[in-house]
């Protein structure tokens, strides 16, 4: 702006000069008023300059670009979001202290469950419970008080159970709650929540076997051998049993006689043998016979014992 205006002031100053200069030479009155015009214009840019809010009229200047200023493109990482966690009521579960998994029992059959827990939160437990979760109940309490239990420290949880009465595997699911019902998370438990009871029970196998039959006593043989003479004959008869017991007999001759002497009883300890004789005095010529009867325990007859007189 103030180069166009120096611009055009000098334009002025040419213009008046070289009029004063075509002027004649005799007309010194217009000479010094070209002069004294000059003299004006010189002052003039020599004077303080223009200010910049002065503008020539019909000129519009042309406007100033903005300065732009560039925005810093964000740099996108993948650090997960912060969630809110609680370390105060945390359990973990240690061990199946009694029936592990896959225990066989019988239908029906009692027995106690126990599970090692342990305080791994940073809370005390107080009033906390045990409670059936789901699966099968096998009779267990809806919910039973646990001991006050601090951080660090095991407990062993325990409950009353009975198998169910068909035969097949059988599973319960448990948890602990809070004073303020609030399921606690068990670290190491089935699905990072429970613990539970496994079984399996089997119908037991019904036995076939059949005692033998009670021995009865008996005689079983009684062979009975000759010896001695005509008119002396000696028949002996050898008693065999199956057992202890006692036995009496009698013997018996061709001749139709009875032996009619009392005979004491042969008595067995066990199993066995014994031997029991008679003599006969027959010395008629002919052929004779004599056996012996088993009164008790067989009430038989048995072998028999041939003589000859000549």
């Amino acid at each position: 702006m103030k180069k166009i205006t120096r611009l055009l002031n000098m334009a002025i100053i040419i213009t008046l000069f070289l009029s004063a200069c075509n002027l004649p030479s005799g007309d010194q009155g217009q000479i010094n008023s070209v002069t004294a015009a000059a003299q004006t214009v010189t002052a003039l840019l020599s004077a303080t300059p223009i200010s910049s809010a002065a503008t020539v009229p019909g000129f519009t200047p042309p406007p100033v670009p903005a300065t732009l200023t560039l925005i810093p493109t964000p740099i996108i990482t993948n650090t997960p979001l912060v969630t809110a966690t609680s370390n105060c009521n945390v359990a973990q579960f240690m061990a199946d202290v009694t029936i592990p998994d896959g225990t066989i029992m019988t239908p029906a059959q009692a027995f106690t469950k126990k599970w090692r827990i342990k305080n791994i939160g940073s809370c005390v437990w107080t009033g906390f419970s045990l409670i059936f979760d789901s699966g099968d109940s096998m009779g267990a309490p809806a919910s039973k008080a646990i001991s006050d239990l601090g951080p660090g420290q095991e407990i062993d949880l325990e409950v009353a159970l009975t198998a169910p009465t068909p035969a097949g595997n059988y599973r319960g699911y448990f948890r602990i709650n809070t004073n303020g019902g609030v399921l606690v998370p068990i670290v190491n438990g089935s699905q990072g929540r429970s613990f539970y009871v496994d079984i399996k029970v089997q119908v037991p196998v019904t036995s076939t076997f059949t005692l033998p039959p009670a021995i009865v006593f008996a005689v079983t043989s009684s062979p009975v051998t000759n010896g001695g003479t005509c008119g002396a004959f000696i028949a002996t008869a050898n008693i065999t049993t199956n057992g202890a017991g006692s036995v009496t007999y009698h013997w018996v001759r061709s001749d139709g006689g009875i032996d009619s002497v009392s005979h004491p009883a042969v008595v067995f300890a066990s199993a066995g043998t014994q031997s029991v004789n008679t003599t006969w005095s027959a010395s008629a010529p002919g052929t004779y016979w004599i056996d012996i009867y088993i009164d008790t325990p067989n009430n038989q007859q048995f072998g028999r014992a041939n003589f000859t007189c000549p």
